[in-house]
């Protein structure tokens, strides 16, 4: 048994500090480029509703952040570049190398699940019109589907797809929401181009900067947060510079269950004040849908691709996060100038002030200076909700 062991709660306030939202990590000015490197990844989704997902992250750490601010913090003077982790995420620059295990693996596999007519011809073809005319969308290299179903791509997006996950490109921003491609060598810095780690060093590299966002986490939550095998990481913790410690009320039926931790973040306790926001689904802080449940204790499930009459908190329920606690949820939707809650689920009364301070913020936030909750549940809580929206 590890010589340390933390309570549950010192976990759970771990887990906030170190994903940005206990205190402030970001210095008093907050930078959307140290919420990235902080967190190592922020993913990318399509769905946008009060904005897309990697502009609500930073939004949830440092309050209202300005949306162009967000993008060019990404993308200019590539400070960052987008690829396969957790899912699609915008990753810090200076992660590249960590990377050249899963962009081998692609090689070694040899095709997409999309089969090109003739690979080398295409792949010659959509590298050429780069090299020769800067970067370019799959859109402008001809065509980014057939005529067909979303998923019928046409020959170059494929090509640049495939180029895209092996390395010989890079994703270098999103214009539209269509990805930006560029000759990796070109787009990443040298220094970096130039480090070719094995997939041990990978591996052990990835598993410490999993370790450092969350800061105590089991084998599978390190898996997790980079899609990694449970088998990988395990091999990579000797290296790692993570320490084990023991959880009590992690293991099953409420027991003690082994973790590992960040040395830092077990130095540097949790201190500040605690966010009270929305979050995005797709947030780090929650997208492992078991350990939020475990943490937080936090039963969450995003309805978007769930029959409209079978879901339970809405389209796009974005949890509430109050005095270090997920509290309720919130759907939000926008008419104009409102801010429409289509539903706010909260776990008590003393919550209201909570959601009404979280849904006035993001109001502000995206431009709109009303907010108006449709439906509440419990339905005892409307009346001082809509009266707490009310106020000043």
């Amino acid at each position: 048994m590890p010589e340390l062991t933390l309570t549950a709660d010192e976990a759970r306030r771990i887990f906030l500090h170190t994903q940005g939202l206990i205190g402030s990590p970001y210095g008093r000015r907050g930078d959307p480029r140290a919420v990235l490197r902080h967190l190592g990844a922020v993913q990318l989704d399509t769905i946008s509703v009060l904005a897309r997902s990697h502009e609500l992250v930073p939004y949830a750490r440092l309050g209202a952040v300005g949306r162009a601010t967000v993008e060019s913090a990404y993308w200019q003077h590539t400070h960052a570049f987008e690829y396969w982790s957790h899912a699609a995420c915008v990753l810090p620059i200076d992660s590249w190398p960590s990377y050249a295990f899963r962009r081998r693996a692609f090689v070694e596999r040899g095709h997409r699940w999309h089969k090109m007519a003739d690979k080398d011809r295409s792949c010659a073809e959509v590298l050429a019109r780069l090299r020769a005319e800067g970067p370019m969308t799959a859109t402008e290299l001809g065509g980014a589907k057939k005529d067909g179903p979303w998923w019928d791509w046409s020959e170059s997006k494929i090509a640049i797809e495939w180029l895209l996950d092996t390395g010989v490109v890079v994703c270098t921003e999103r214009r539209g929401w269509k990805r930006v491609y560029d000759l990796a060598e070109r787009a990443v810095p040298a220094g970096l181009l130039a480090q070719e780690l094995d997939d041990a060093a990978c591996l052990r590299e990835l598993t410490a900067r999993a370790g450092a966002a969350l800061g105590v986490a089991t084998v599978k939550d390190l898996a997790d947060y980079q899609r990694l095998t449970a088998t990988q990481v395990r091999s990579a913790l000797p290296g790692s510079g993570l320490v084990e410690v023991a959880v009590a009320g992690w293991g099953k039926e409420g027991g003690t269950a082994v973790a590992w931790a960040d040395p830092a973040a077990l130095v540097e306790r949790p201190r500040g004040r605690h966010r009270t926001t929305l979050l995005s689904p797709f947030d780090s802080l929650v997208w492992d849908r078991a350990r939020t449940e475990r943490v937080f204790g936090f039963a969450h499930r995003l309805e978007a691709y769930v029959p409209k009459n079978k879901r339970v908190h809405g389209y796009f329920a974005m949890p509430l996060l109050a005095g270090g606690r997920l509290v309720g949820r919130v759907d939000p939707a926008r008419e104009g100038r409102t801010l429409v809650a289509r539903q706010v689920s909260l776990a008590g009364a003393k919550h209201v002030p909570a959601a009404a301070k979280a849904l006035r913020e993001a109001a502000e936030w995206v431009g709109c200076t009303h907010v108006r909750a449709e439906r509440v549940s419990p339905g005892e809580l409307a009346p001082p909700l809509a009266t707490a929206l009310a106020a000043d």
